[in-house]
């Protein structure tokens, strides 16, 4: 290919990924999204053209980890998102953490059902409180590590 690369500097994991300059702009506009706009932008683009987007899930996180960016520099702020309980809602609870992990139904029902588990670790604090509000909406427990 010849063309022009840029890389990503956003954070350590995307200073590594080479970015082609034809994406470069779809790339800065994601990493400006908040945790729930990503959730809603992979169920548009799973329903859109019927994939799963298990794979594609870690560039995902990389690019919402870039969006908090700023408040790490302001110290290490960052934690573990543990789910402690499903609650009577169990179906509601595998639907917030497949939007938030972009696990596939059964990696996601199977993170559940093995509650207390970690779902996303080294997350920022505004990150992981959008995500805790997600799962308790959705009727489970969530605690930081």
């Amino acid at each position: 290919m010849s063309e022009e690369t840029t890389t990503a500097e956003a954070t350590p994991e995307a200073a590594t990924a080479e970015v082609p300059a034809k994406f470069k702009d779809l790339v800065a506009e994601i990493e400006k999204m908040s945790v729930l706009d990503l959730s809603e932008l992979v169920k548009v683009l799973e329903d859109k053209f019927g994939v799963s987007a298990a794979a594609p899930a870690m560039m995902m996180a990389g690019g919402a980890a870039a969006g908090g960016a700023a408040a790490e520099d302001e110290g290490p702020s960052t934690v573990n998102v543990e789910l402690t309980a499903f609650g009577e809602t169990k179906i509601a609870v595998i639907k917030a953490v497949r939007g938030i992990t972009g696990l596939g139904l059964a990696e996601a029902k199977a993170l559940v059902d093995g509650a207390p588990k970690v779902i996303k670790e080294g997350v920022d604090k505004a990150a992981a409180e959008e995500m805790k509000k997600q799962i308790e909406e959705a009727g489970g427990t969530v605690s930081f590590k």
